[in-house]
């Protein structure tokens, strides 16, 4: 095998229940995806001519992922593998007080020279007035929530 970070070593029980697992065809697609890729991984097997690509191309993914696999198995063991990626407990940036500046922004007189707001100006002001620093495509998901039509 390759020079690899996280070298996959299934036991016996372990291979078997991976190939009853994809055999049986009743459980999610990313657990059979994932118990493909731990199989062309394992160390122990005979057909060790897979590479990283090769595995990743051979089940639609990226060397990434087939990588973060690898090193789930070697870390937390066999059923984190399997499991899909967890996500991060991300704090929502926009709160219901920046979605109310910016509704109330949205909803007030445009600057002189303008007819109306436009979502970068919206994005630009919000910037300069500090009340938050947010992408054009998060002002624009605000108004959409909110049904906003910015005076059109």
């Amino acid at each position: 095998m390759a020079n690899r970070k996280y070298i996959v070593t299934l036991t016996n029980e372990e291979r078997e229940y991976l190939e009853k697992l994809i055999q049986k065809g009743k459980v999610s697609g990313y657990k059979m995806r994932h118990a493909g890729i731990l199989l062309k991984l394992d160390e122990t097997s005979e057909n060790q001519d897979w590479t990283g690509k090769a595995i990743a191309k051979a089940h639609n993914t990226n060397e990434n992922s087939v990588t973060h696999i690898a090193k789930r198995f070697v870390e937390e063991g066999l059923e984190s593998a399997l499991m899909p990626k967890p996500h991060e407990n991300r704090s929502r940036k926009i709160d219901g007080d920046v979605e109310a500046n910016v509704i109330a922004l949205a909803c007030s007189k445009p600057p002189e020279g303008y007819e109306r707001w436009s979502i970068r100006l919206l994005r630009d002001e919000i910037i300069r007035l500090e009340i938050a620093d947010i992408e054009r495509s998060s002002v624009n998901n605000i108004l959409k929530k909110m049904n906003s039509s910015r005076g059109v």
